[in-house]
């Protein structure tokens, strides 16, 4: 696993990748993975435009060969994210209910805090029932970030 870190307008951000596919985004703060190398790569390079393409509301979506590492029920979850339309909204129970496991909103919550690649799987687009914003990896004002930026609301 290589791993390539760049400043954006968020902050360093941290990119691996194995072989030809994307396994980890790491946010401002996180810490690298114990396996991964510093390095280089065309897909690396590529990964860094989109990312700064979308973080500058220039790219609405990824085009990007991402293989996430977890249980099947987190790639459920993971899948459905990948579900929600940039600008709009889910809460925890909608994706339970989505993948077919409606009181599994708590399990939901764990899948995204465990989602190893945020932003690219738009973990930041669910919300609590009450649409209060709730949880984020990369913290809550980031997450308000992200989301302003999706409805056009960043200034």
């Amino acid at each position: 696993m290589i791993i390539r870190f760049e400043n954006t307008i968020i902050g360093r951000v941290g990119i691996a990748a194995d072989s030809d596919r994307l396994i980890a985004l790491l946010l401002p703060g996180a810490p690298p993975p114990t396996a991964a190398h510093p390095g280089d790569s065309p897909l690396l390079r590529e990964a860094f435009r989109q990312l700064d393409g979308y973080l500058l509301s220039e790219l609405h979506d990824f085009s990007l060969p991402l293989e996430p590492r977890g249980t099947p029920f987190r790639l459920r979850v993971w899948d459905e994210l990948l579900r929600i339309p940039r600008g709009e909204v889910r809460s925890y129970g909608e994706i339970a209910a989505a993948i077919g496991a409606p009181r599994a909103a708590r399990a939901v919550g764990g899948a995204c805090h465990a989602n190893p690649l945020p932003i690219f799987i738009p973990c930041h687009r669910v919300v609590g029932a009450d649409g209060a914003l709730t949880g984020f990896g990369g913290g809550l004002e980031l997450k308000r970030f992200l989301l302003d930026l999706e409805t056009g609301h960043h200034q």
